[in-house]
């Protein structure tokens, strides 16, 4: 089929890529030149696994390209919204700037009968007032929110573990069936499909973003109870994950969620709850958000403390960028809160991530970037792990005491063993442990 992907984020990128490896003839679209001209030479403009192999892959089939003109987009059957939705800067909700403006831009460019297929985050209510927008010009619409994971964004397109689509009561059917022929191969594995109205379609995505992020604070919560009574919560989650109803998964303690969804997702429902007379019925998601910023503070305290109050001048290696593993990914970042934050209160912070480090640079150049591993940890007063890279959890506490100036580590995602960097000599702090 001719398809369209208006905006070449990460969302957009990764959704061109793979619907051109499944056989489609795809054109991603973005306003920014520069990115468009890497993704045309088959460069990434982020790290994400797999994904430069199906890019290139896309590319040099035919299947993929890339522009910057709406003109080129005029023969797609269907076109996928993939732009981002930040959070406002005057407030909790979300900005959905870049949304509108990719309708506005298609306008001109639909033929009769295009489905538009929105995949971004947005409040509910945004469908049903884009559906105005586009049925005078004789096109459809219809909401298919996408579930990524950063790291395993080809696998989740590809192989999803569901498909949902909001449809229009009056032209469902026929949307139904166009979706279901760019999604055939993957329906032939029999993916789960949801067919929905546009306000469940909606709430999908934030629903199940705020569940995962109320039950990483849940036991940050939990770690805070341990630190004052001499619990291993890590000992507890694995108790309490052995029970089916809840499960084990995102019940690692730590320095907290961060990313380009959770965080913005939280506080965009919250902000439409409020709008829509029922901001009650979210409420502990103000607290799911305070719980999950106060670990990161939790962090620093203790590095502050180990220094007796006065951290100036003191070389503090910060292991981790990213906020999370497998990702060049800053946004809303807990890893690089801590290094700010410490840098902040007079720290000679020195950061090292395996992926992360330009993206970091550009956003915060007062920071010092270590070129190895090694360079960070040389002559380090105090070590701190906030991004669970492989590396980082396969350090040998024998030979990296030998690097450092002292050896005093801080574990802000509980990766490391603790018996055995104590007994390699190691001053060990976990988190809630």
């Amino acid at each position: 089929m001719q398809l369209s992907v208006i905006g070449c984020g990460y969302l957009g990128a990764v959704h061109a890529a793979a619907m051109a490896s499944l056989g489609h003839q795809v054109v991603g679209l973005d306003v920014d030149e520069g990115k468009i001209a890497k993704l045309s030479a088959g460069e990434p403009p982020f790290h994400e696994p797999g994904f430069e192999d199906i890019l290139k892959a896309g590319l040099a089939s035919g299947n993929l390209t890339f522009s910057t003109d709406y003109a080129d987009v005029a023969s797609a059957d269907v076109h996928f919204i993939g732009v981002g939705t930040p959070q406002r800067r005057d407030g909790g909700g979300a900005d959905l700037t870049y949304v509108d403006s990719a309708i506005q831009g298609l306008l001109p460019h639909l033929k009769e009968g295009a489905l538009i297929a929105g995949k971004s985050t947005v409040p509910v209510g945004t469908a049903a007032r884009l559906a105005e927008i586009v049925r005078p010009r004789g096109a459809h619409l219809m909401w298919n929110p996408e579930f990524l994971r950063e790291g395993f964004a080809v696998k989740d397109t590809v192989d999803p573990d569901r498909l949902v689509y909001g449809v229009s009561p009056e032209t469902g059917d026929t949307d139904v069936a166009t979706l279901d022929a760019v999604y055939a191969s993957i329906l032939e594995r029999d993916t789960p499909r949801l067919v929905t109205d546009y306000a469940t379609a909606e709430l999908v995505k934030v629903a199940a973003n705020s569940f995962l992020a109320t039950k990483i604070s849940f036991i940050n919560a939990m770690a805070e109870i341990a630190e004052v009574t001499g619990a291993d919560v890590t000992q507890l989650a694995d108790a309490i994950g052995h029970d089916v109803r809840i499960g084990r998964k995102f019940l690692n303690a730590g320095v907290g969620f961060g990313g380009g969804c959770l965080p913005k997702d939280i506080r965009a429902f919250t902000a439409r709850a409020e709008e829509l007379g029922r901001g009650e019925s979210v409420g502990f998601l103000k607290q799911v958000d305070e719980i999950n910023l106060r670990r990161r503070q939790r962090v620093v305290d203790l590095v502050v403390d180990a220094f007796g109050g006065q951290p100036f001048g003191h070389r503090v290696a910060v292991l981790g960028l990213a906020f999370k593993p497998d990702s060049d990914d800053i946004r809303d970042s807990p890893a690089l809160d801590v290094a700010v934050r410490l840098k902040g209160l007079g720290a000679e912070v020195v950061s090292y991530d395996p992926q992360a480090m330009e993206t970091a640079r550009r956003a915060h150049p007062q920071l010092d970037y270590a070129a190895s591993l090694d360079d960070a940890l040389d002559g380090a007063e105090a070590v701190v792990v906030v991004t669970e890279w492989k590396q980082f959890k396969a350090l040998d506490p024998v030979a990296t005491a030998q690097k450092v100036a002292r050896p005093v580590v801080f574990d802000g995602r509980n990766i490391l063993d603790p018996e055995a960097w104590r007994a390699a000599g190691w001053e060990y702090t976990g988190m809630g442990r």
